[in-house]
């Protein structure tokens, strides 16, 4: 028997900062038998010091109100009650990434500030499509750190994947190009874009990706088909911050969100539910390359909650 803890034991050790505040704050709301007003409000506090965030929060504490007030209701009961409200804010936008293109191949551009994990990121999604009998090709389109080709490279070899990448500074674009025409030929079902991460100057970062679209647009009217934001968790509101920016400036479509360490504030991922309503793809609990699963609902809302 594998000693390898269960997904769903990484998700609570992922989770683990968010859910211990949570369910310490719950446990000192239970003081009344009843679900009153005055119980509501510390429920509502507690939610918001757990970085679920105002707007969340405020829908928990209207939906638990219609439900329940004036109910007598233990800590559990409020526990199960608030993972059953937070499952409803995140499953309408939990879509795992999903490869329908045709002709192949199905064209990912993924996009996130240097730093967010995005490089791993791109390596553990090849490896979730291989899971499920893709193949799968990787391009290095961010050419303006020669360690994130190296890095991408790296992770090619590791999972036996074929890589198309340029020298340090080269055209974005003309890898891109090459790397479509190359997947096309050989049938490749998935082409995962790393891109470059470059926030200082949002004007440079929207020409280039601009010039990617118009390259794989020839090739491709569909393309690209989905252009997937990676987050970093522990980055909090800063995250939040991050998803504005790069709608307006790249057509974000999903979001993965990882680093989800223990020492996140994985509130925050209700928050960008609840606030942008994005598709959520895939959530990252840690380094290693399974570390990357489709986003599960209700498991997330459970773990958060304390229940699961």
């Amino acid at each position: 028997m594998s000693d390898k803890p269960s997904w769903t034991e990484r998700l609570f050790g992922g989770f683990r900062k968010t859910s211990e505040k949570l369910t310490s704050n719950l446990t000192e709301v239970v003081g009344t038998a009843k679900l009153d007003d005055a119980t509501l409000d510390d429920v509502e506090d507690a939610l918001i010091l757990s970085d679920l965030g105002p707007s969340a929060a405020a829908r928990i504490r209207e939906k638990l109100r219609d439900k329940r007030f004036g109910l007598e209701i233990s800590e559990q009961e409020l526990k199960e009650a608030v993972a059953e409200e937070i499952a409803a804010i995140l499953r309408p936008v939990a879509k795992p990434l999903e490869i329908t293109a045709f002709p192949r191949p199905q064209v990912l551009l993924v996009i996130g500030v240097n730093g967010s994990g995005k490089t791993t990121t791109i390596a553990k999604l090849a490896h979730l499509f291989q899971e499920d009998d893709y193949a799968v090709m990787l391009a290095a389109g961010d050419t303006f750190r020669a360690a994130a080709i190296g890095q991408l490279q790296t992770w090619a070899d590791r999972i036996d994947v074929p890589i198309v990448r340029g020298a340090e500074g080269g055209d974005p674009a003309s890898i891109v190009f090459d790397a479509v025409k190359k997947a096309t030929d050989i049938g490749t079902d998935v082409l995962i874009v790393d891109t470059a991460g470059r926030l200082q100057n949002k004007r440079e970062l929207m020409d280039e990706l601009a010039k990617i679209r118009k390259v794989l647009g020839r090739l491709n009217p569909e393309a690209p088909h989905d252009v997937v934001l990676v987050l970093d968790a522990t980055n909090g509101q800063n995250a939040l911050a991050q998803i504005d920016v790069f709608k307006e400036v790249a057509g974000v479509t999903g979001i993965v969100m990882t680093k989800l360490d223990g020492t996140a504030r994985g509130g925050v991922l209700v928050q960008a539910a609840e606030q942008y309503g994005l598709p959520i793809h895939a959530i990252g609990v840690g380094e290693k390359i399974d570390d990357l699963r489709p986003f599960d609902p209700d498991l997330v809302a459970r773990v958060i909650a304390g229940v699961a």
